[in-house]
């Protein structure tokens, strides 16, 4: 069963794919859904590797809701302690500090990603954005 949405966002996750890591080339299509969210299970035609559509995102693997873990990323992002963002999101501390480590991986690979991609580093970043900053 295909079932044919906009999928040109998603790339194939399988390393050992030709198409690895390359958005677009309509090598991608959904073949199911699946969990009580009914989230879609891609597939990628060169490989055959199946997928989630939360894979290679900061929710891969979580059972949180994507509002909730939204929400304690943003508690924790304004500076609230992990014990005040588990009492306001109504969640355990645990999952509170395993939603947190789980965004700053995911921050560090697409960071890496990023320079890695455009042949940047770290330095030269920081200082292109210093200096764009003080422009305005």
């Amino acid at each position: 069963m295909n079932i044919s949405l906009d999928v040109d966002n998603f790339f194939c996750p399988n390393k050992t794919c030709s198409d690895h890591k390359i958005k677009g080339l309509g090598n991608i299509f959904i073949i199911d859904r699946y969990g009580k969210d009914r989230r879609r299970l891609l597939k990628c035609k060169t490989c055959n590797f199946r997928f989630s559509e939360r894979r290679n995102t900061v929710f891969f693997g979580l059972h949180t809701k994507e509002s909730k873990i939204r929400e304690v990323i943003r508690y924790l992002l304004n500076g609230m302690s992990f014990r005040e963002t588990a009492y306001a999101s109504d969640l355990d501390k645990d999952t509170v500090q395993r939603i947190w480590k789980r965004f700053l991986e995911y921050c560090e690979e697409s960071m890496d990603s990023l320079l890695k991609d455009f042949n940047l580093k770290l330095e030269d970043l920081i200082m292109l954005l210093y200096k764009r900053i003080q422009k305005r």
